[in-house]
């Protein structure tokens, strides 16, 4: 079979004597990225490259953004300083924002680091990176309903008097708690491999260190920032 025949195969360009611009190969077949991307992350996100890089992009950024600001306002006990209602408002209307900006940031971060490592991904490639392999986290953001209608507030508060008098509801609050871990670490093995894919990486061990280095860029100058003023104070 020739490269143009392979669905999975890289984008291929053609130029025809009418001087036109190349087009953009398209893929054949029945294609679905939300299935294929669970247990084929690099060959979905190569296929989706090839045909549009932006597919579902700010979407899957903006579903993104809503859960983990859900993780945090529970992580940081924020029921006990606002209302249930607050807190879904503020997850729904500022967890895009969060999500779209974290994305851009962060695609351009990995990309520039990935330079360094030999890597050949854009801010826009890595983008389709980042989002398309968070797909398993927004998964789990579904999960909350269940847990809200269990636990409601005390999901965001320190006290939890209603799971306390209830011992019933440690089992089903355990399970689904473990199924968002789960798919929150298998998004991440997707990740590390749909980077490594962008940047042309062979093994996906390489798109971790990718996203470890990318890292550091941003956190080693705030702990350098946070020991000075400690060591000054």
């Amino acid at each position: 079979m020739s490269q143009h025949e392979n669905p999975y195969s890289t984008p291929q360009f053609t130029a025809d004597e009418s001087g036109e611009p190349p087009r953009q190969y398209e893929p054949q077949g029945d294609f679905k990225p939300f299935k294929s991307i669970w247990l084929s992350p690099r060959r979905t996100v190569r296929q989706i490259i090839s045909t549009d890089p932006t597919l579902h992009v700010v979407l899957l950024a903006c579903l993104s953004g809503i859960g983990e600001t859900l993780d945090r306002a529970s992580m940081r006990d924020l029921g006990d300083r606002l209302p249930l209602p607050a807190i879904i408002a503020v997850a729904v209307i500022l967890g895009p924002i969060g999500g779209l900006i974290g994305v851009w940031i962060g695609a351009w971060l990995v990309a520039v680091t990935g330079k360094w490592m030999g890597g050949k991904g854009t801010s826009e490639t890595v983008r389709t990176a980042l989002t398309w392999a968070s797909i398993p986290s927004i998964v789990a953001s579904i999960l909350w309903i269940p847990q809200l209608l269990l636990l409601r507030e005390e999901l965001f508060t320190s006290e939890t008097p209603r799971l306390e008098s209830n011992p019933g509801l440690i089992v089903p609050v355990l399970a689904l708690s473990l199924v968002e871990i789960v798919l929150a670490i298998w998004s991440f093995v997707l990740l590390c491999n749909t980077i490594a894919e962008v940047q042309s990486f062979g093994s996906a061990w390489r798109g971790l260190f990718n996203l470890i280095l990318a890292g550091a860029i941003v956190l080693v100058p705030i702990m350098a920032l946070v020991f000075t003023v400690v060591a000054l104070g």
